[in-house]
């Protein structure tokens, strides 16, 4: 057949080490005061606020475009672009699903000024040697084997694993109850969706998406969208 000259993809923005250790938490002001703001205020987005509450810290509003001037979970909701307005807001954290919407909204916040946080469900377990960069958020349940990677801004949700040497790159999504197994390289957006399985030393190419229960017997090249068992593209 054709020859198809797409890569699998190289995990993008991850060719070096990341330069710090796992942290648990979020930014914080000079004053030690917790002063987070969560970007979406749809599913994730109240998630991310559940992982909040279980670690004791106060989130100031939710930023949402759709549903500013409302208020969820008794927080008011302003458009991100009024951010800069809030008092005390310093951090954020992306609750959206979407990899690309979730670019898009954290490089708004950053114009802002305001500063990528780190989530962590104190039910979340995270293996030694294992880097988690700023924006990550983990779900209660997920649990992340030793010597990962995870890039900026990526996300694994309630009841997924992570297995050892596996690097996801930014803004990479682990749905719930996924199974990503070791040594797997997951491009930058790139997404495994709730229950699939990706088998190990495997590479799912930046922007791929895995389907609900897929089972990933072989390389996922780049964009591609790949469902069943064994995947195939779709």
């Amino acid at each position: 057949g054709q020859h198809d000259d797409r890569r699998p993809g190289a995990v993008d923005g991850l060719e070096a080490p990341l330069d710090h250790e796992p942290t648990v938490g979020v930014a914080r002001c000079d004053d030690g005061a917790v002063a987070l703001a969560i970007l979406g205020a749809g599913g994730v987005g109240r998630e991310a606020l559940d992982v909040a509450l279980a670690l004791d810290l106060a989130v100031v509003a939710f930023a949402d475009d759709a549903l500013a001037g409302t208020r969820v979970r008794g927080l008011p909701v302003v458009a991100p672009a009024d951010l800069a307005g809030v008092a005390g807001v310093d951090a954020f954290i992306v609750g959206i699903a979407g990899a690309a919407a979730r670019q898009c909204v954290a490089e708004r916040a950053a114009e802002l000024g305001l500063r990528p946080a780190i989530l962590i469900h104190p039910r979340a377990i995270v293996g030694p040697e294992t880097s988690v960069a700023d924006g990550c958020l983990l779900l209660g349940g997920a649990h992340v084997s030793s010597s990962v990677t995870l890039g900026a801004h990526v996300q694994v949700h309630y009841n997924a694993t992570v297995g050892h040497d596996t690097r996801l790159g930014p803004f990479a999504s682990v749905y719930p109850g996924a199974n990503v197994s070791g040594s797997v390289e997951v491009g930058a957006g790139a997404t495994i969706g709730s229950g699939a399985v990706v088998l190990q030393g495997l590479t799912v190419g930046a922007g791929a998406f895995v389907g609900a229960g897929a089972v990933v017997t072989r390389d996922v090249m780049e964009g591609d969208v790949v469902v069943g068992n064994p995947a195939r593209a779709r």
